[in-house]
């Protein structure tokens, strides 16, 4: 069900779903856990009344996927650390040390931007850019009037109302010269 296509650390480009982030390890130590959260408020745990089996029940189930979906997403960061070429030992020390997933919302919110490959030249440039540094290759559709960036499906520029009709639609996906 999960393919792991990662090489060396980097996204491939394939259109990998976030959820093929996972390793298995993760998987499999989740499952676990959550099994052990179910054996320890089952049968560890004292049950004084049998007739608050629905809360025991309630909360065994809560503890157990809390935990189960934190170890699952220990297993994404430890994957998605190494797309965005960061470093790995230094986010799951953060991750893993500060409590109640709070170093997890650190880690989505001070991550690096996912870098893609120029189809022209293959340098590594960020997903914002319009334009490759290295070749000029253009990366995503522009304006021909102000070459602030368009969505292809606009009619018109959301930044000067210039029609993008004019603009010869190949020209917008071209490299950008003077």
């Amino acid at each position: 069900m999960w393919s792991h296509e990662i090489s060396r650390g980097r996204d491939t480009g394939k259109g990998d779903s976030e959820m093929n982030l996972i390793p298995r390890w993760s998987i499999v130590l989740s499952l676990a856990v959550f099994a052990f959260w179910q054996y320890i408020f089952h049968y560890v745990m004292p049950h004084p009344r049998h007739d608050l089996l629905p809360m025991r029940l309630l909360m065994g189930y809560s503890w157990g996927m809390a935990i189960a979906s934190y170890v699952l997403l220990i297993g994404y960061i430890s994957r998605d650390v190494k797309r965005r070429n960061m470093s790995a030992g230094l986010w799951m020390l953060i991750v893993l040390v500060i409590p109640g997933f709070i170093g997890a919302i650190v880690y989505f919110m001070l991550r690096e931007p996912m870098l893609s490959k120029c189809p022209s030249c293959s340098t590594e440039v960020a997903s914002s850019f319009h334009f490759c540094p290295e070749c000029q290759f253009q990366m995503a559709p522009v304006c021909g009037q102000c070459y602030r960036g368009v969505q292809i499906t606009d009619v018109y520029c959301v930044n000067c109302g210039h029609e993008l009709a004019k603009d010869a639609s190949p020209a917008r996906l071209r490299t950008f010269s003077d």
